[in-house]
């Protein structure tokens, strides 16, 4: 699974007719340290996140196993949305999953 947090929404006028009722966010990975790394992902949101929020991606094959993306040619979905993280080290510290990032990059 991919920690992540939702930086933009994709829409598209042109697509398969089976994903007419899905949202597609945006999602930049982030370090458990909390902050933001360089990679996105595209994925379908199953729990009515939004930009801003901390999330955790399934990809791959387990991203077709919710009711939602069950038969549908969809690669990543958003499972969860994250209210706290909690990192066991000593060099780290915890962080509040609602406040990691900087949306302004």
């Amino acid at each position: 699974m991919l920690l992540g947090r939702v930086v933009g929404t994709v829409w598209a006028t042109r697509h398969d007719p089976t994903l007419d009722d899905l949202k597609f966010l945006v999602v930049q990975g982030l370090r458990l340290d909390g902050t933001l790394r360089d990679d996105f992902v595209v994925a379908v949101d199953a729990v009515g996140a939004g930009t801003g929020e901390t999330v955790l991606v399934a990809q791959g094959s387990s991203g077709r196993q919710t009711e939602l993306t069950k038969n549908r040619p969809v690669d990543a979905v958003i499972t969860h949305i994250v209210d706290d993280l909690e990192v066991i080290r000593e060099d780290w510290a915890v962080f509040d999953a609602k406040n990691v990032g900087d949306l302004s990059r």
